[in-house]
């Protein structure tokens, strides 16, 4: 099977992301503009428990599988890679469908009592074939990963949001005559349908390359695999503790905004209205671009194992700085152009501009989360995944204290929320950070601090004046676009002027393996 280089691989995942990102953004307006304000709030409000399930039900296994399954084939151990796959695809189907009975048992609870809307059941049942399909598709992408074939889980990336798209429309407008909750259905039987296909392709891609032949003695390899699986759990178990917080946190606060803003005496219709607003509208533009933090985050952890093995502290240090910097550079652009350019943005993409004071106040602070990618990665990857874990439960305790008593208060509404998630992004970077620091003597440098101040005061005040420059972009899609282009190239010369990025460090980009 194929295999790509360190940073062949990145460059693959981080095209794949930035597809998927624009594909997914087109579908998010599709969306939008389908099934309206309210829509979306449902939307939003049931799709936290999909994710919460989908945490659960995999229970960390992609990373494990990913780990197990490179180790067996450096030592070309074919048996035990099979071993892996059947132990991983038993234990991932028993799972999701112990949970898909669950949400359909609990469906109608969680609607009335806990999301305060009792139209969220139908999306909330409608949702439950993913989980089983889901669990499949990241085993083979852990399978994968561990083979370092980067291709496959980025080819069925893109097909899935190109299937998603393609179907949305029509599932929405063959249902939404019955309701606004059937249209939600429409968009999650759309959902379906791509993750349907993605895994399709995989199973596909699995079976040309005839990689593994699973039918073969399955159960013989099951009941021989009890320390194969056990050998996972030590992974899975572990790493998947922050993902946990993070999947109840996202499954909680629909719940505790819910509450809050009826606490203060909204009705449920503005509820649901302004959560969408902010999940629907606000969140995807402002977490655009973690793709590449994301791509980056998952190939820096194998380097720094490696280097961590070799007792390289100078060189973990470096990735540690090197990734810092080049997570913050993708972010800072995105922050500058959302701070001076949201409005007509959120005007041309969902010809509604109501969340631009929204993403105004927590662009600045979601720089912050755009750093956590690689901080909390080489937590992990130095064997300190318990710390990352801790750090994000103490963020996200004091996220919810923040959340219920400003919420819940009239004049504070949604921005109690609001206020909330900057002082979380803020909060766990440093946290991630100062531990950093503590366990390895990690310091970032003042003098980079200084360069990324300067880089992020330069752009917004050089688009300050490019906006003077090129008139009517707020009603001219022409214009904001080249506004936008001419401020992204002028940006790209301040990071080389200012040398947080150097020519040199992307030389390792144009070699081959």
């Amino acid at each position: 099977m194929t295999k790509q280089s360190f940073l062949k691989g990145t460059v693959i995942l981080i095209g794949a992301g930035l597809v998927t990102r624009i594909i997914g953004f087109f579908n998010r307006i599709i969306m939008v503009r389908l099934i309206g304000e309210e829509g979306i709030g449902l939307y939003n409000m049931a799709i936290p428990t999909l994710f919460l399930v989908y945490t659960l039900s995999q229970i960390g296994l992609p990373t494990a599988i990913a780990k197990r399954v490179a180790e067996a084939n450096a030592q070309n151990n074919h048996h035990q890679v099979k071993r892996i796959l059947i132990g991983s695809l038993i234990l991932t189907a028993g799972l999701s469908l112990l949970f898909v009975a669950l949400i359909i048992v609990t469906a109608p609870y969680l609607a009335k009592y806990l999301l305060t809307d009792t139209r969220t059941v139908y999306p909330l049942l409608a949702m439950t074939p993913m989980i089983p399909i889901t669990g499949l598709t990241s085993v083979l992408r852990g399978y994968f990963q561990g083979m370092q074939n980067m291709k496959p889980q980025s080819y069925a990336q893109v097909i899935e949001q190109i299937v998603r798209i393609a179907t949305i429309s029509l599932f929405v407008n063959l249902l939404i005559p019955y309701g606004i909750e059937f249209a939600v259905v429409g968009a999650m039987l759309s959902g379906i349908a791509g993750e349907l296909i993605s895994f399709l392709y995989l199973l596909s891609y699995f079976k040309l390359k005839k990689a593994t032949q699973l039918r073969s003695r399955f159960l013989l390899s099951f009941k021989k695999g009890q320390e194969t699986i056990k050998s996972l759990f030590s992974i899975a178990i572990p790493s998947t503790g922050s993902r946990l917080i993070s999947s109840l946190s996202s499954f909680l606060e629909p719940i505790l905004v819910a509450q809050s803003l009826a606490f203060a005496g909204f009705t449920t219709a503005v509820i649901t209205k302004q959560y969408g607003l902010l999940t629907g509208y606000a969140m995807p533009l402002l977490f655009f671009p973690t793709f590449i933090t994301h791509a980056l985050a998952i190939a820096l952890i194998p380097n720094i194992s490696e280097a961590d093995a070799r007792n390289a502290h100078v060189t973990i240090h470096y990735r540690i700085n090197q990734a810092i910097r080049i997570s913050f550079v993708s972010g800072a652009i995105a922050t500058v152009i959302l701070l001076l350019f949201s409005e007509p943005i959120l005007e041309l993409m969902y010809s509604n501009s109501q969340a631009s004071d929204l993403i105004r106040f927590l662009a600045p602070f979601y720089l912050f989360v755009y750093l956590q990618f690689p901080l909390n990665s080489a937590l992990q990857a130095l064997d300190y995944a318990k710390v990352a874990m801790w750090n994000t439960l103490i963020a996200t305790i004091v996220k919810y204290i923040i959340l219920v008593i400003f919420t819940s208060q009239v004049k504070f509404g949604l921005y109690g929320t609001v206020l909330a998630l900057a002082v979380t992004a803020i909060l766990t970077t440093l946290l991630h950070y100062t531990s950093l620091k503590k366990l390895i003597d990690y310091h970032f440098g003042l003098i980079n601090l200084v360069k990324m101040i300067c880089l992020f005061t330069m752009t917004y005040l050089t688009g300050k004046g490019l906006m003077l420059l090129i008139p009517n972009y707020q009603v001219n899609p022409v214009n904001l676009l080249a506004l936008i282009i001419i401020l992204t190239t002028i940006y790209l010369g301040y990071v080389f002027l200012l040398k947080i990025i150097s020519f040199e460090e992307l030389k390792p980009l144009f070699r081959k393996r």
